[in-house]
């Protein structure tokens, strides 16, 4: 029997940017198919779970979202599987989950709507984890509305191979896109109403393209021409590769007026010992070379980072360098996380496995550090005078929040309507947030 064509849907995206780029993407994508957006998935005819395949025991936990999903009466919606999970478990996820009846990987899913008339025939699962050489991008519709901040994915896949890292295997090769694609992109998107940008990518600053005269520009390149475009205030970009940041992309910080003094570089430890164990081909060393010289080229810079502790083999003093890394660069931001291992990727098969309440008590005496940077990032703003981007509404009536150039929210009463860039006199700060007044 056919299952009934779905007229409404809900995207639910886990994990980073690029999954939330993607989520909307494929919203905007069901919508120009007619399908309208529901609250939530319980009111919604088709539920997409966009997954994310980075953390522990990630597909363990797509299959109790899965679950969640029936409803009283015994019935469930139409479920797609989308994302990395997606990509790495692919035709096994139905087979484990008969409830699902779409699965589609993160280079696959402008094919969404053809998988949901697929699914609607009954005939077999629908599933699609091809990673094709033509780009999905062509086949996404025009971007149309849009907040004051933005997504736009510019380059994707990996080929780093870190040790514990699945995205290479999920999101394949380093590919980017094209300049005349990125570049429509943009003006979309600021025809749409936004006024910040922030560019995307596995290693973001690995981009590189050719522009219209021919000439092959990196990152730094092609941000140097996206601040020509009426409308766009600021660039942020990320995530980045320590080998990646090359000379144009550094005195971009300096010479671009829009493009945000805020850097995200994943170390991800402070000793050469791992850092060589998870094939990161950098060192310490190295790292800190680059970190000094964008200071220098933009002295009030925020560096923000990610740490992975526990990684096997990690001893006491290893742990202990990744401490004094962290002391010596003093972060704004930063995302910790205890090394968990992914099926197939070479450090699950190491030996020297870290016990996990070893684990624990690295990660919490790290973010004790890394919280205490960041409170002490947030206090040097105390009295400052900054533009904010407005974005959101507060919890309470007339509240606004909003970003900073250092990408705090910042919290403002009696507020500004979202989309308005304010200037805001800094009152308080708080580890997590600022608290500011409209300045007179």
């Amino acid at each position: 029997m056919n299952k009934p064509l779905p007229r409404t849907f809900h995207v639910k995206s886990f994990g980073c940017q690029m999954n939330v780029y993607d989520g909307a993407r494929m919203t905007e994508l069901l919508e120009a198919e007619g399908l309208s957006a529901a609250a939530g998935a319980d009111d919604a005819d088709l539920v997409v779970l966009n997954t994310c395949h980075i953390r522990e025991k990630a597909a363990e936990k797509v299959y109790s979202d899965i679950g969640r999903l029936r409803r009283e009466d015994g019935s469930t919606p139409m479920i797609a599987v989308a994302g990395c999970v997606a990509q790495a478990e692919g035709a096994e996820i139905p087979r484990r989950a008969p409830s699902v009846d779409i699965v589609v990987g993160p280079q696959a899913y402008h094919r969404l709507p053809d998988l949901v008339r697929e699914a609607r025939e009954g005939k077999a699962k629908a599933v699609d984890t091809d990673m094709p050489a033509e780009s999905k991008f062509g086949a996404l519709p025009a971007r149309r509305r849009q907040g004051p901040t933005a997504f736009l994915t510019v380059q994707e896949g990996c080929d780093k191979f870190c040790t514990y890292c699945v995205v290479p295997y999920t999101r394949g090769a380093e590919v980017s896109r094209p300049w005349a694609a990125v570049m429509d992109e943009a003006k979309a998107l600021l025809d749409a109403g936004a006024r910040e940008i922030t560019l995307l990518g596995q290693n973001v600053n690995a981009w590189e393209g050719e522009d219209e005269a021919g000439r092959t520009q990196g990152l730094g390149g092609l941000i140097r021409v996206l601040d020509k475009l009426p409308g766009l205030e600021r660039i942020r970009y990320t995530t980045s590769h320590p080998n990646d940041m090359r000379d144009d992309l550094i005195n971009a910080h300096k010479d671009v007026g829009s493009l945000m003094p805020f850097l995200h570089l994943p170390v991800q430890a402070g000793s050469d010992r791992i850092l060589k164990a998870m094939n990161r081909s950098h060192t310490v060393e190295s790292y800190l070379r680059v970190i000094d010289r964008v200071r220098e080229a933009r002295p009030d810079i925020a560096i923000s980072g990610d740490f992975i502790v526990g990684f096997p083999g990690e001893t006491e003093a290893d742990f202990a360098a990744t401490l004094a890394l962290i002391e010596r660069v003093e972060h704004a931001q930063a995302f910790s996380f205890k090394y968990s291992p992914r099926p197939g990727t070479p450090a699950a098969a190491m030996d020297d496995q870290i016990a996990a309440a070893v684990m624990d008590d690295r990660l919490q005496r790290l973010q004790a550090l890394l919280n205490d940077q960041q409170y002490a990032f947030n206090r040097t703003k105390l009295n400052a005078r900054m533009s904010v981007l407005i974005e959101r509404n507060g919890k309470k009536p007339g509240q606004r929040i909003g970003k900073s150039p250092w990408l705090q929210s910042v919290i403002v009463e009696d507020g500004p309507a979202i989309g308005e860039m304010v200037e805001v006199d800094i009152v308080a700060a708080a580890p997590n947030s600022l608290t500011g007044v409209i300045a007179r």
